[in-house]
């Protein structure tokens, strides 16, 4: 496999080492984890820099009010991602754990059979989004323009949630196998060739929003389409050979491989669901601040997105190497990595979160002009706020991806769903209409990753996800304790 210089790369590296050398984590795992998380965080980086930019352009394009719309579609088109990477979940579990015990026979079924599933899960909702986009927007805002521009979106944005939800379950694969480049490659491509398209339809065609929304789709039928291919084939041409081939005529779903996966993926959809949903509310508490906090808060909330990418790589990383390790029965090798990871991504989440502190105000005004002083001044508080909540996320993230690859999915579960249903959007009701005012939003960041941090450390701790993950290991992978 071609390496090259990649900053990414190279920076994850250097913090390993570092820390290698301070005996806080193992040379060797730390090797393994870099190059199966930066490729991740490359991804992430570029799917949520696409995020913003695509934002951008339609507020240039069309304003602010536009902005809104599509932001506020923003929850439907989230659903893709809650109930793919439900299904990735269980698939990342399967796939590393007979990759790790070399049942190589069995891992074609699996994926085909989580393809099954997240077509079969994906599709319905599709058909709703085309069938009353404007109900489902009418449900968050009474302003006719942005309900306007919200349909348009969703409408057309929604046909593209399958083959996105397909691309979350195709790259988890790759990651199970050991090969984190070629969904980096891939799903980061996808992200640019979304805004090179977007470019030519919102400002070439003047499609305005349904030319953002056809951005989405065409690139994610891409990916997905390039996925397939590599697949099938065995490995990119003049790339390094893939571990199996996938039979597209092979079997096509397994009951007993069906029920693991909703098994592990149902608590995961949860767990990624949380945010989703409690988007609803919390967009709705939010806009009682006012459209200068609302703007503001939405610009923290793109901003933040790129910070969180570290945990895109190091929390596949730990699902991947941990359940690999629990394949053979070593559970203290999983245990290992599993701690060893957390340290290494709270480390790498401390540099994102001093460059981001440093240039906030420079990073919020990019998305306003310069008459929003207000959404300038609230955007930089939220975004610093922001910069010492995304260090508990290391924590919550890292232990996460551990309890995904044990199968212990449910606890990570329940710890999002009570920091923010529990106490984050508790907290920014009541700074909407008590004197807690902003600082009721200020508290909500922190809430939101404090509590799961707090919840999924403590699971890891207690060692149960070792005894879960019994359950889910192939015939001869007995515990080494």
């Amino acid at each position: 496999m071609v390496r090259f210089p990649n900053p990414i790369r190279l920076l994850v590296l250097c913090i390993g080492r570092a820390l290698s050398r301070l005996g806080l984590i193992d040379s060797e795992r730390a090797r393994r984890t870099t190059e199966l998380a930066w490729p991740r965080i490359v991804t992430g980086i570029a799917r949520m820099s696409k995020n913003a930019v695509d934002v951008a352009m339609v507020g240039i394009a069309l304003g602010s009010t536009a902005i809104a719309g599509v932001g506020l579609a923003g929850p439907y088109w989230g659903l893709a991602f809650a109930i793919g990477g439900g299904i990735a979940a269980g698939t990342i579990a399967l796939v590393s754990q007979r990759f790790g015990a070399e049942q190589f026979h069995e891992m074609g079924t699996a994926i085909r059979t989580s393809l099954v599933l997240v077509i079969a899960l994906t599709v319905p909702i599709t058909a709703v989004f085309f069938a009353v986009p404007e109900t489902l927007l009418g449900l968050l805002s009474n302003d006719p323009g942005v309900i306007d521009f919200g349909t348009r979106y969703l409408r057309l944005v929604g046909l593209g949630i399958p083959f996105a939800a397909i691309n979350l379950v195709w790259s988890r694969v790759f990651i199970g196998i050991d090969d984190a480049w070629t969904p980096m490659v891939l799903r980061a491509g996808g992200a640019l060739s979304n805004i090179v398209i977007n470019a030519i339809a919102i400002f070439g065609l003047g499609l305005g929003v349904e030319g953002a929304a056809i951005g989405t789709v065409l690139s994610n039928v891409l990916v997905a389409g390039a996925f397939f291919w590599i697949l099938v084939r065995g490995g990119l041409p003049g790339g390094k050979e893939l571990p199996l081939t996938l039979d597209p005529f092979g079997q096509y779903f397994d009951a007993g491989l069906g029920r693991q996966l909703i098994e592990i993926g149902v608590p995961v959809m949860g767990r990624n669901g949380v945010w989703t949903v409690a988007e609803f509310p919390m967009l709705a508490i939010v806009a009682w601040f006012g459209p200068s906090v609302m703007a503001a808060y939405v610009i923290a909330r793109r901003i933040w997105g790129v910070m969180n990418t570290p945990g895109w790589g190091f929390g596949l990383a730990a699902s991947s190497l941990v359940g690999q390790s629990l394949g053979t029965g070593d559970e203290a090798t999983a245990e290992a990595y599993g701690r060893e990871i957390i340290r290494f991504s709270v480390v790498v989440y401390l540099v994102s979160a001093i460059c981001v502190f440093v240039f906030a105000e420079p990073l919020v005004q990019s998305f306003v002009d310069g008459t929003a002083t207000r959404t300038v001044d609230v955007g930089v508080s939220l975004v610093s706020v922001a910069c010492l909540a995304i260090l508990l996320q290391g924590v919550s993230g890292g232990a996460a991806g551990l309890l995904d690859a044990s199968g212990d999915t449910r606890w990570t579960f329940y710890s999002q769903a009570v920091g923010m249903f529990g106490v984050s959007i508790p907290l920014t009701y009541l700074g909407a209409t008590t004197a807690l005012g902003i600082w009721g939003l200020y508290l909500a960041f922190l809430a939101e990753t404090a509590i799961p941090a707090a919840l999924n450390y403590y699971r890891f701790y207690s060692n149960a996800w070792k005894r879960v993950s019994r359950a889910y290991r192939v015939d001869g992978a007995v515990a080494d304790d």
